[in-house]
């Protein structure tokens, strides 16, 4: 397959598990349901698809089995990072062997290493492969951004690190990256509710959580946005808000997991620990959210 560019909707996928395992016959119906709904792209483990609480061995084997569930029809984008960068070169050499399209490289979390140690990190990410690498910034998890002049760095010096997944909450980040690099940067999204706002200042699409169900929507969203039909991509934005928002009343991927079982899309919304079930409160407004659109 020729890689299709790196931007629109890409779903970071959740992982299903029953009974403490990945449930791979629920994952096979997930990835067709989002390339049926025209997806842009798909990223196995990454937060979202609970990449902290997978084995190593499971790690590769989620994503052996959504590369061959694509078969080639849309970009498969591996979750690689790790606050351990041998560990990072290992899972991404790994994931390359094992037929993903790109690889999704989160900052270093807890460990909160300085520009230099950053930069250093994702050097030796990058020689481990040459296929495209998403840098990946949300200080909200990590303790630290990935700096403009880091980014600036990586750029100049490795081909294939042309992308970041902006998960900062800050549209003037989008602007910085653009200011500094302009075409050289591809920016997308790392919050749904900031998409919109983000791609009106330069950003190519989206990393969605959302579009685990809301596949057909966000692309629609994004797809306008792109054709700077922003008034239609307003009018969808605002319809989607408040699920955009209500999936993160508790930490990502509980809420999602459990309206994308309430879809019949998954046989069981179950997270691995330290995750647990939502409350009901919680989930009783989700469950509403969800009923308001028709879902």
């Amino acid at each position: 397959m020729k890689l299709r560019p790196l931007t629109g909707t890409i779903t970071a996928l959740v992982t299903p598990f029953s009974k403490g395992q990945v449930d791979y016959a629920s994952l096979k119906k997930l990835v067709t349901f989002q390339i049926k709904g025209g997806i842009d792209g798909l990223v196995p483990v990454g937060t979202t698809g609970e990449s902290p609480t997978v084995s190593h061995e499971e790690h590769l084997d989620i994503i052996r089995a959504v590369v061959a569930d694509t078969a080639g029809r849309v970009p498969v984008i591996a979750g690689t990072g790790s606050n351990s960068t041998q560990e990072a070169v290992d899972l991404t050499k790994l994931s390359h062997a094992a037929g993903a399209d790109a690889m999704l490289v989160v900052a270093p979390y807890y460990n909160k290493p300085s520009p230099e140690g950053l930069f250093r990190h994702f050097c030796a990410v990058a020689e481990a492969t040459d296929k495209p690498i998403i840098l990946y910034s949300i200080p909200g998890r990590c303790g630290i951004e990935i700096g403009v002049p880091v980014v600036e760095r990586l750029r100049a010096k490795y081909p294939h690190v042309r992308w970041i997944k902006e998960a900062g909450g800050s549209v003037d980040r989008v602007d910085q990256l653009k200011q500094a690099l302009g075409a050289d940067i591809t920016v997308l999204s790392g919050d749904d509710s900031l998409t919109l706002p983000f791609m009106a200042v330069g950003a190519e699409g989206v990393i969605s959580v959302a579009s685990n169900l809301f596949v057909r929507e966000v692309s629609q969203l994004v797809r306008f946005a792109r054709a700077n039909d922003f008034a239609k991509a307003t009018k969808l934005h605002r319809k989607l808000y408040p699920i955009f928002k209500t999936l993160f009343l508790e930490p990502n991927p509980v809420p999602i997991k459990a309206a994308v079982l309430r879809a019949g899309l998954i046989a069981s919304a179950e997270v691995r620990e330290p995750l647990c079930d939502m409350s009901p409160a919680n989930a009783l407004i989700l469950e509403q959210a969800l009923a308001a659109l028709g879902k």
